[in-house]
C-alpha cells in the first residue's frame, strides 16, 4: 500500500468512525469503544439513562484487539443491562398508560427466574427514513423460553417502547425462530401481544414478517397449544394471528384488536366509534367471540393464561397433566337432586350441576360471556382433565343457534387435537327458529359442531340430563353420532320433538274436530308422552347406554373415563376433512 493510499485508508477510518459517532449523538446513544471510553461508574450511569439498546456497537474497526477479557465482559453486561431495561423515560410513557413492559409481563407469566432470552442483542438492517441512525437491541420483541408450573413454555412479547412495537424484518425473524423452536421442542407458545401492526419504513419486508407468522400458527395448530394475551393495539392483518391461536387473552381498556380502525370507519361509513367500541375486551368477549377471556388487570390474565396452561398438554402426543384429587371419585352427588327442576319448562344454571361432578367444583370456563346459551369448560375428574360442553337452560332456555354451535364446535376441535375427553350434558329444546338464523346459516353453521363431534378420536360420554329434542339432540354428541358411552337420567325426555308440538301436529284433526279441543289436546300430549316419551324409550332402542340415578353421576362418569382411557380411533386415509363454513 503507497503512502498515499495509507493516507486515504486512514482518513476513511476516521471519517467512518466520526459518522457513527455523530450519528449516536444524534440520536442519543453514548460512543463506542476507543480512546475516550469513560470509566466503568460512569458507562454503568450512561447504561441506564441512554435509550434502551440504542448503545454502540462493539465491533469499532480502529480500536478492535485493543481491549482485555474484563473489559469485554464488563461492556457486554453493561450493553444487556442497556438491553433489558430500555429507556427509562420509555419505561415511564408505557407505566403511565397503565401498562407493563415485555420484561414485567413475561415475569407474570413465568416461574420466577426461569425465562432465557433468545437474541437480546438483535438488530434491524434497514435503511432510509431514519431507520439507520435508529438500531435498538432486541428490535422491540422480547422472545425466549422459561417454565409455567415447571414445563416448558415460550413466549415472545413485544415491547412498545421500541418502534411502538411494530414488526420489522428483523422483529418478525424473531418471532419465527421462537414459534419453530417451540414447534421442535413440543412445548406451548404465548405471544404478549402489544403492537402498532406492521413497521411502514421497512414495506413490503414487514408484510413478508407478518405472513411468516401465519403460516407458523397454522402449521402448529393442533400440535402444540398457542395463547395469544393482548395487552395493547393490534390492527390490521396483525390480528390474523391472535385469531388463528387457539386461545386469546384481552385485557379491558388498554387493548383493542380491529382490522380497519376508528378513522378508516369514519372514512369509509361515515360513523364515528371509539377504539374500545369498535375493538375492545368487552366487544371481543362478548359480541364478536374473537376473545375467550377478558380481564380488568394483567396480574389476573396471567393468572389465567397460567391455569389454563396447566390443564393442557405440552403437544398433541402427549396427554393432559394429571394431578392427585382429593375428592373422591365415587362421591355422591344428592344436591343435583334439587339443581335440575323436575318441570322441563323450568330453568336453572347448568354451572351448578358442573360444579357438583367435578373435582372440588373447580372448573375453567371457555368463553363465557359469548354464546351463553352453551357452556364450554375444562375441568377434572378424580383427577384428569375434560373437556365439558353443556346446554345452559338459564340462557335462551338452551337452544342452539349461530354463535352457540361455532363455540361449542371449536371446543371440541381443540379438546380432540390435544386429547382431552369430551363430557356432554344434554338439556337442548332444539334449535332457535327464525328467518335471521336461516339467512345467516344455521344450516351450515350448525353443521360445524355435528362434523367436529363426527370427527373426534379421543373419549366421548354424554349424558341427557332432561330435554332432548330433533337435530339438537343428534348434534349434540348422541349415540348414533359415535358417542362412546350415552347415559341419562330418569328425567330425560328424548324425541323429534316437545310432547305439546308431536301432540298438536299427529293428532290435528281430532283435537280440530273435537267439542272440548283444550281437553283433547291434553288427553293426547298424555298419551304421546306415553308412548313415546318416556325415560327408557331410549334404552330399550340401545341408544342409551344405561339411566342412572343422579346421585351417583360423578362416579358413573369416572368409571367411563377409566375404561375408555386407552380407547383407539382411527379415521379415514385422507388429506384432511372439508369441515362446513
Amino acid at each position: 500500500m503507497t503512502t498515499d493510499q495509507k493516507s486515504d485508508h486512514k482518513s476513511d477510518q476516521k471519517s467512518d468512525h466520526t459518522s457513527d459517532h455523530t450519528s449516536d449523538q444524534q440520536s442519543g446513544r453514548t460512543s463506542g469503544p476507543g480512546p475516550d471510553r469513560k470509566p466503568a461508574g460512569q458507562q454503568q450511569a450512561l447504561a441506564t439513562e441512554a435509550p434502551a439498546a440504542e448503545r454502540p456497537s462493539l465491533h469499532d474497526r480502529e480500536h478492535r484487539g485493543q481491549w482485555s477479557a474484563a473489559e469485554r465482559l464488563e461492556e457486554l453486561s453493561l450493553i444487556k443491562q442497556a438491553a433489558r431495561h430500555g429507556d427509562p423515560l420509555a419505561t415511564e410513557r408505557q407505566h403511565a398508560k397503565g401498562k407493563l413492559t415485555a420484561h414485567e409481563r413475561i415475569e407474570l407469566l413465568l416461574d420466577e427466574g426461569s425465562f432465557t432470552e433468545v437474541e437480546m442483542l438483535r438488530r434491524h438492517r434497514a435503511t432510509g427514513f431514519g431507520l439507520e441512525k435508529k438500531r435498538p437491541y432486541t428490535d422491540g420483541v422480547i422472545t425466549g423460553w422459561g417454565t409455567v408450573h415447571g414445563r416448558t413454555v415460550f413466549v415472545y412479547a413485544h415491547d412498545f417502547r421500541i418502534f411502538g412495537g411494530a414488526l420489522g424484518e428483523a422483529h418478525a425473524q424473531k418471532i419465527h425462530k421462537i414459534m419453530d423452536m417451540a414447534m421442535a421442542a413440543g412445548a406451548p407458545l404465548v405471544s404478549l401481544n402489544d403492537g402498532a401492526g406492521a413497521r411502514i419504513q421497512e414495506g413490503v419486508s414487514a408484510l413478508a414478517g407478518y405472513g411468516g407468522i401465519f403460516q407458523r400458527n397454522t402449521k402448529a395448530s393442533g400440535v402444540i397449544p398457542q395463547i395469544s394475551v393482548m395487552l395493547g393495539p393490534c390492527a390490521g392483518g396483525a390480528a390474523y394471528s391472535p385469531a388463528l391461536t387457539d386461545f386469546v387473552f384481552m385485557v379491558r381498556d388498554i387493548a383493542q384488536m380491529f382490522i380497519t380502525g376508528p378513522d378508516v370507519v369514519k372514512a369509509v361509513t361515515g360513523e364515528e366509534i371509539s377504539q374500545n367500541d369498535l375493538g375492545g375486551a368487552d366487544v371481543h368477549a362478548t359480541a364478536s367471540g374473537v376473545a375467550h377471556f377478558a380481564y380488568d388487570d394483567v396480574r389476573a390474565c396471567m393468572e389465567d393464561v397460567r391455569h389454563l396452561l396447566s390443564l393442557l398438554p405440552s403437544n398433541n402426543r402427549e396427554l393432559p397433566p394429571r394431578v392427585p384429587s382429593g375428592d373422591p371419585a365415587d362421591r355422591r352427588t344428592d344436591r343435583l337432586l334439587d339443581v335440575v327442576p323436575e318441570d322441563p319448562s323450568r330453568v336453572y344454571d347448568i354451572r351448578a350441576v358442573i360444579e357438583e361432578i367435578t373435582d372440588d367444583g373447580d372448573y375453567f370456563e371457555v368463553h363465557p360471556g359469548w354464546a351463553t346459551n352453551v357452556v364450554c369448560a375444562l375441568s377434572r375428574l378424580d383427577g384428569e382433565v375434560v373437556g365439558i360442553v353443556a346446554n345452559q337452560p338459564a340462557s335462551f332456555a338452551g337452544v342452539l343457534d349461530i354463535d352457540a354451535s361455532e363455540k361449542a364446535a371449536r371446543f371440541v376441535q381443540f379438546c380432540d387435537a390435544f386429547n382431552i375427553p369430551l363430557i356432554t350434558l344434554i338439556d337442548v329444546p332444539g334449535f332457535l327458529p327464525g328467518v335471521d338464523q336461516e339467512h345467516n346459516g344455521i344450516i351450515r353453521r350448525g353443521a360445524k359442531l355435528l362434523y367436529a363431534y363426527c370427527n373426534a378420536t379421543v373419549p366421548r360420554i354424554s349424558l341427557v340430563l332432561r330435554k332432548a329434542y330433533g337435530g339438537a339432540y343428534i348434534v349434540m354428541d348422541s349415540r348414533s353420532i359415535g358417542t362412546d358411552l350415552a347415559l341419562a337420567w330418569p328425567s330425560n325426555e328424548i324425541a323429534v320433538m316437545g310432547a305439546e308440538g308431536a301432540a298438536n301436529v299427529i293428532f290435528r284433526r281430532e283435537i280440530a274436530a273435537s267439542d272440548d279441543p283444550d281437553a283433547t289436546r291434553a288427553q293426547k300430549i298424555k298419551e304421546y308422552q306415553a308412548e313415546l316419551m318416556h325415560p327408557y324409550y331410549a334404552a330399550e332402542r340401545g341408544l342409551i347406554d344405561d339411566v342412572i340415578d343422579p346421585r351417583d353421576t360423578r362416579g358413573a362418569l369416572v368409571r367411563a373415563l377409566s375404561m375408555l382411557r386407552s380407547k383407539q380411533a382411527d379415521l379415514p386415509c385422507r388429506k384432511h376433512g372439508n369441515p362446513p363454513q
